[in-house]
């Protein structure tokens, strides 16, 4: 009988270790999700970020009247924070002048202006 409690006695501290190391586990994948989902909404964050300074830089081109920016494509990257200008402008002054607005409309990224003059 001694020998039966001893067995018993030894199988429930296994039981109780076991579900200690399953809380454990499992408090240690919840932090390990909680991480993931601000990680995601950070990315996620940082995708609408630059999707905004796009459609604000895409915007003031269009609304200058001094820019013909029918041909201007704007692209966007979020890791680097910079705006890049492609396609082409009718003058020389309107590629100077596009470069000018993306850098107000956006005044904390690094505008590239790889715009081209082709006279129409």
């Amino acid at each position: 009988m001694k020998r039966f409690m001893t067995v018993g006695f030894a199988a429930a501290l296994a039981v109780v270790a076991a579900c200690s190391n399953t809380a454990d586990g499992m408090k240690k994948d919840a932090d390990n999700a909680a991480d993931d989902a601000a990680q995601a909404t950070s990315s996620v964050g940082a995708s609408i970020d630059a999707a905004a300074e796009t459609a604000d830089v895409k915007s003031a081109l269009i609304a200058d009247t001094r820019i013909d920016a029918g041909d201007i494509n704007v692209d966007t990257n979020k890791d680097t924070k910079t705006v890049t200008l492609n396609g082409t402008v009718p003058a020389d002054s309107m590629k100077t002048l596009a470069e000018e607005v993306a850098k107000d409309k956006a005044p904390d990224w690094t505008v590239i202006n790889n715009l081209t003059v082709k006279p129409k």
